[in-house]
């Protein structure tokens, strides 16, 4: 009895398991969710789609950046489901991942795509009944630094999440404010008469 049991659990899993990751030389989906409700939601109340596409192309009008989407910024109702296009317009791996979501619904709190180079695949997620902002972006570090992040708000949001092109600043901006400290102003009047000094010594040459 125990080896059958064994083997239905096995199948079970590996099932549940199929259905949450899909992966194949052109990349991965992971953890989608197109059935399981969210807690408080009755029924699934809306149906969107989104296109996403990723690249060097939208990162053109944000200066210091050097990957992007086309969009930084996303928002759906409560209990939406949500058909995602991912398209990858590069000839390396980008992802679209949005963090944060509940476990229960997508395991990790995330729902993750990615494609390995250029191409196009499609995804599955269902917002929570909640009012919240999530962060979507691509998992490797450098192109989230350099760029390559959004923001996904759910019945509104709660705010703006820091640093998403834009859309938010910086959460801690670099500062580069003068010291004003004596050396520096004795520094600077030093400078302004030696290049007061010098311009005039060449008007004076200049006239003779």
């Amino acid at each position: 009895m125990k080896p059958l049991l064994m083997a239905l659990l096995l199948i079970v899993c590996c099932s549940h398991a199929q259905a949450a990751m899909r992966m194949g030389d052109w990349g991965m989906v992971m953890n989608e969710n197109s059935t399981q409700l969210p807690q408080g939601c009755a029924s699934i109340e809306n149906e969107e789609t989104l296109l996403v596409k990723a690249g060097r192309e939208y990162a053109k009008p944000y200066p210091g950046t050097i990957f992007g989407y086309n969009q930084h910024e996303f928002s759906f109702a409560k209990c939406t489901r949500v058909e995602v296009t991912f398209i990858n317009e590069d000839d390396i791996r980008h992802q679209f991942m949005i963090h944060g979501l509940p476990s229960y619904l997508h395991p990790q709190g995330m729902f993750h795509m990615e494609l390995y180079g250029r191409g196009e695949v499609r995804g599955t997620f269902i917002t929570p009944n909640t009012e919240q902002t999530y962060l979507a972006h691509c998992d490797i570090a450098q192109h989230t630094e350099k760029g390559m992040k959004a923001q996904v708000k759910v019945g509104g949001g709660d705010g703006n999440l820091p640093s998403i092109p834009g859309i938010s600043g910086q959460l801690n901006r670099d500062s580069y404010e003068f010291d004003v400290g004596f050396q520096n102003i004795l520094l600077l009047i030093v400078l302004l008469v030696l290049g007061f000094s010098s311009s005039l010594f060449f008007f004076i040459w200049h006239k003779k």
